[in-house]
């Protein structure tokens, strides 16, 4: 994964609003530009089929602000929404790095339901931002859980501290990670009985992606760390249930 993505974990913020953006707005030439990037990011699973579409505000229904909406689309395979947060995530940071911002709006309807054959899976809205200030500007006030909520077993210092900070549906990080004797095993994890403001329908759909979405930094923060690792992904069958594990990391240097 490109090493370069990892500095805009520090920028990155949502954009639950687009106030006092700049005038320049994306060009057709910027499209261009990301549709060639989002060809040249790693994802999970290399066999399933994914693409982007870059669209006016009038053929989706987020109305944050925005000056354009990347429509994700994938083909549905075991995996796919994984593998869609994955790239969706890594999309998001190079979005960052080109001062534009971002949102990802998950209960957001277009009528652009295929491409290319592809079903749309969700949207993240965007817009040029004039003011470098108007980013992230101390990861360290992002409202997350605390580091014993989401890692069980000693902590990676560089991994525990960063990882913590990925976005997430409505914020629910729904992640839990238990390390031990050189292995990281990565959960999708729902308390039962809570499921915040999200539709109950479409709790487990946006947290598969969350964990596409946590994956994503979790491999920068090890890149970064220069620990080697091997993973295995475990099929999510997206039950609602407390314990789903998504993924085995394992490492190949000893840890502090």
């Amino acid at each position: 994964m490109n090493p370069e993505l990892y500095p805009m974990i520090f920028k990155r913020k949502s954009f639950h609003l687009f106030r006092d953006i700049k005038e320049e707005t994306i060009t057709n030439q910027g499209k261009e530009m990301i549709q060639k990037a989002f060809h040249t990011f790693v994802p999970l699973d290399p066999t399933i089929k994914t693409a982007i579409n870059i669209v006016d505000n009038d053929a989706c229904s987020c109305k944050r602000g925005q000056q354009a909406c990347i429509l994700l689309y994938s083909e549905k395979k075991e995996g796919y929404l994984q593998n869609i947060g994955y790239l969706g995530e890594q999309l998001d940071l190079y979005l960052v790095s080109q001062n534009i911002g971002t949102l990802w709006f998950g209960i957001g309807a277009t009528n652009e339901t295929s491409f290319e054959g592809l079903d749309f899976v969700i949207m993240i809205a965007i817009a040029k931002i004039g003011k470098e200030g108007q980013f992230r500007k101390n990861l360290w006030k992002a409202k997350r859980k605390e580091i014993d909520e989401i890692w069980m077993g000693e902590p990676i210092k560089g991994v525990t501290d960063i990882v913590r900070f990925a976005p997430s549906a409505c914020n629910t990080q729904p992640w839990v990670v238990k390390h031990y004797d050189h292995t990281l095993e990565i959960y999708r994890y729902k308390k039962l009985g809570k499921r915040g403001i999200m539709p109950t329908n479409k709790v487990s759909f946006y947290n598969q992606i969350d964990i596409g979405i946590f994956l994503c930094f979790l491999d920068l923060c090890l890149q970064q760390e220069n620990i080697d690792y091997h993973v295995e992904y475990k099929k999510d069958d997206g039950l609602d249930q407390e314990w789903n594990l998504s993924a085995i990391y394992h490492l190949y240097k000893t840890v502090d």
